[in-house]
């Protein structure tokens, strides 16, 4: 009688392994994107236009006046938007963990909110002030946070955008990034740093405020993250942040006279 062969039971990650694989999460996530708003942010500075005239449309279009299509790809982007934090769901099982270690899940969701609410007052309301200011000084492009067209799916698909970027950037920037820097040995003050750094780091293309407004939220939701011990208060938060910014901007873009438009 034969048996079926068992697969060997899994050593503990060494650190060489653990930096690795937070090194392959990142590049195929958030330092890529990082590394391509350096990128973006050099050719901004390097164009004919001062960065003050130039603008960066979040959620454009993608097929152009062919809205089912562009309704089709909109969807398909927000749903592979989410896969990295799919592999660092996995990544945890594997540990012996789950998203759950980071405060990931539904347990607490009215504390959630109410904590979350709280934030995005405070981190929304300073933002947009520090948004309008380096943008009248020139330091920031003009961000459009809507380039979609005026169709009945407009306004889902920006929220479902809202809550892919919230998703995709606690889960991965604040949750699995200070889980293992933390099991690599760096301290806390060197960690927050890191994710502050980062945070910024993929918001460059936008320019300088893009790049302080959001080292300064990363730092505030690393602090709140350890004093809570859950992301998804800082998720909630990130979420209504977006979701105010990206359809505030598509039912005021052009109506009022204090929102920078192209």
């Amino acid at each position: 009688m034969t048996t079926v062969p068992t697969e060997p039971e899994t050593a503990r990650p060494t650190r060489r392994l653990l930096g690795a694989e937070l090194l392959i999460v990142l590049g195929l996530s958030l330092g890529a994107s990082g590394i391509r708003a350096v990128i973006d942010f050099a050719g901004s500075l390097t164009a004919p236009l001062s960065i003050g005239e130039q603008v960066a449309t979040l959620n454009a279009s993608q097929a152009p006046k062919r809205p089912w299509l562009d309704l089709a790809l909109q969807l398909y982007y927000i749903g592979r938007g989410l896969m990295p934090v799919v592999l660092v769901g996995y990544l945890l099982v594997r540990e012996g963990a789950a998203l759950r270690v980071l405060g990931f899940d539904l347990r607490q969701k009215l504390r959630d909110l109410g904590r979350g609410a709280v934030v995005a007052a405070v981190i929304g309301g300073s933002g947009l002030l520090l948004y309008l200011a380096s943008q009248a000084a020139g330091y920031n492009l003009k961000v459009a946070p809507s380039g979609l067209p005026d169709v009945w799916w407009r306004v889902p698909v920006l929220v479902l955008s809202a809550w892919q970027n919230a998703i995709l950037e606690e889960v991965v920037v604040l949750g699995y990034l200070l889980r293992r820097l933390g099991q690599l040995g760096w301290s806390w003050p060197a960690a927050v740093v890191a994710s502050s750094v980062l945070r910024g780091s993929y918001h460059l293309y936008q320019g300088v405020g893009g790049l302080v407004g959001n080292m300064v939220m990363g730092a505030v939701f690393c602090l709140a993250y350890r004093r809570w011990g859950r992301v998804m208060p800082l998720v909630m938060a990130h979420a209504l942040i977006d979701t105010v910014a990206f359809v505030g901007y598509a039912v005021l873009a052009g109506n009022v006279s204090w929102l920078p438009t192209p």
